[in-house]
Parts: structure tokens; C-alpha cells; sequence
């Protein structure tokens, strides 16, 4: 049996004090963003509420799918990978970016290179070099085969779309045919949803299609995405079943916002090729804000593992 969660949309603050040539560009809109809105719902005792609770579950392995840094400020940045560092070793927590973590040009790079150790494929050199595309990366781990794919990208004011491009697409189609032919169960991550309509224009991933047919050719058990601070489940077609695509709430987001309040999905994983079976728990914050309890459970494939437990109120993902 092996377990792995998933968190995303991190945001971590506050704002650190910000010089005027960095608000000089498109961070001036997420500056009036952040102190209108943001830092009035995302907590940092928040997310250490959440990760104390998943470092309880101990799982195997621990799937970040974006926006850990708010401005892409380069001392966002350096923090964000200290806080990485803090929850857990490379080898047992991978990173994909989000659009908040390349805000701006040239962001996109700064961030991958601080937070490298967590997204380089396994067989990638301890330094990046920078002249390399890094995505699509692969990480196996047990029976899982982590994809991890980049929607991130600097947009203009006021927008917040991704893009999956042809090149990400052809080697997601091999990375995911090697891992299956290798017998592994495999989990795609990546930021934007790809799903149509799940985010609204402005926010959408351009490559949606490219997505889907890059999915259904190369094989896929399951995709994780972030973006939409929501708990969704969507369904993609794939050749012989439907895959679950699985959102989750902001990590930091805490009560009393029209968003849903901090989350993380827990991922049992057991059989074997062709014969999986996957539970998902999802764990959020009380309304209260005081805690972190179990509130929704889904078999995505196969059964309920025997030793499993789920209160009745829990049974709806």
C-alpha cells in the first residue's frame, strides 16, 4: 500500500517589503490584489495547521501542484525553497510552478532553480541547466510514476492562463508510455486545470486539447491540479477508462472566505496494473479554523481497502 498527498496554491506571506522598480510591472496588480483580498483569507497558522495534520498521515509521498510564492519577488522565492526544505526532503515532495510562481519574465526560471532539488526527473543533474527545458519531468516512487508538467508562464495584467505546448506535449506522450510499460501507476501534475471551463477565460490553460490527446495517447491513471483555490472532480476520456482529475482548495485559505477552506487530498494506492485501487480522503480545516478533519471520501478505482474506516458524512468527494 502506498500513500501519497496532494496540496497546492500555497501563497505563502506576507508580502515581503517591496522596492518600486519591482512594483513597476505587473506586480503592482497582485500588490492591490494581495492587501484587498488575499491577506484576508490565506493564514500562514493555517497551513501549518494543514501540514501538521498531513505529517500525521505520513505519507509516501507529498505533490505540490503550484503557486507556492504570490509576486515571484526573488526573496519569495528564496523563502519558498527554505520552506520546502522544512516539510521534507527532495527525494519525498515534488513541485510543479503555478502562474503566480513566473509573474513576471523571467520569474518562471528564478524558481525552478531554487526549487529544483523537488522537480528534476530522477535522472537530471544535480545543477539545472538553465538552457534545458526541464518539463515534462518524471519521478518514480514506488508504484507511482510522477509526471510533473509546467502551465506556467508570465501573462499580461489581469490574466492568469497557462499554456501546454506541443513540445511538453510529444514528451508527455513518451514519459507516459515508459511508465507504463514499466507496470506504474501514473499521476499527472500540473497547475491550470485541464479541463474546459473549470477556470474562467482570463484564468483558462491554453492547450487543453493538446492535453487531452497527449493524455489519451500516453496513458494515464490519475491528474492533480491546483489553480482554482477548489475540490473538484472532473473525468477525461482515456482508451480503455475514465481518469480522475482531482482539484484541491488553497493550502493557506481560511475561514470565512467564499472559497473553500484549506484542504489536502489523501491518496491510498494498492494492486496492481489493470487491477488498481485508489482511495481519496480529503482533510480540511473546521469551520472553526481551530483544526483539520476528514470530510469527504471517493473510491476512484477499484475498492475500498479492507482496513479503511470512513464515517457515513465522509462518503461524497
Amino acid at each position: 500500500m502506498f500513500k501519497f498527498a496532494h496540496i497546492s496554491d500555497i501563497h505563502l506571506g506576507p508580502l515581503p517589503k517591496l522596492t518600486v522598480r519591482e512594483l513597476f510591472s505587473k506586480r503592482i496588480t497582485g500588490f492591490v490584489n494581495w492587501h484587498r483580498n488575499r491577506r484576508k483569507h490565506l493564514f500562514v497558522n493555517t497551513l501549518d495547521l494543514l501540514l501538521s495534520d498531513l505529517k500525521r498521515q505520513a505519507p509516501d509521498q507529498l505533490l505540490i501542484t503550484g503557486d507556492l510564492v504570490n509576486l515571484a519577488t526573488k526573496i519569495e522565492t528564496r523563502l519558498a525553497g527554505e520552506w520546502l526544505r522544512t516539510i521534507g526532503e527532495p527525494h519525498d515532495t515534488t513541485v510543479v510552478p503555478g502562474n503566480h510562481d513566473a509573474y513576471v519574465p523571467g520569474a518562471h526560471d528564478k524558481s525552478v532553480n531554487e526549487w529544483y532539488p523537488f522537480i528534476k526527473s530522477d535522472d537530471d543533474p544535480p545543477e539545472w541547466p538553465e538552457d534545458d527545458h526541464i518539463f515534462p519531468t518524471m519521478r518514480r516512487r514506488g508504484p507511482i510514476a510522477i509526471i510533473g508538467c509546467s502551465t506556467s508562464n508570465a501573462t499580461l495584467p489581469f490574466s492568469a492562463s497557462g499554456y501546454y505546448g506541443s513540445r511538453q506535449a510529444r514528451e508527455t506522450v513518451n514519459l507516459l508510455k515508459t511508465a507504463g510499460e514499466e507496470g506504474l501507476f501514473r499521476v499527472v501534475l500540473i497547475h491550470h486545470p485541464p479541463i474546459r471551463g473549470a477556470a474562467s477565460s482570463h484564468k483558462r490553460m491554453i492547450g487543453i486539447r493538446r492535453f487531452a490527446a497527449a493524455i489519451s495517447t500516453g496513458g494515464v491513471e490519475l491528474v492533480l491540479h491546483g489553480h482554482t483555490h477548489l475540490n473538484t472532480l472532473y473525468w477525461l476520456r482515456n482508451p480503455d477508462h475514465q481518469v480522475p482529475v482531482v482539484g484541491i482548495a488553497s493550502a493557506s485559505q481560511g475561514p470565512g472566505g467564499h472559497k473553500p477552506r484549506a484542504a489536502y487530498n489523501l491518496f491510498t494506492l494498492s494492486g496492481e496494473p489493470g487491477a488498481w485501487n485508489l482511495l481519496c480522503e480529503r482533510h480540511s480545516l473546521t469551520e472553526a479554523g481551530d483544526g483539520v478533519e476528514l470530510d469527504a471520501s471517493r473510491v476512484l478505482y477499484g475498492r475500498l481497502p479492507a482496513m479503511a474506516s470512513i464515517p457515513e458524512a465522509a462518503r461524497m468527494l
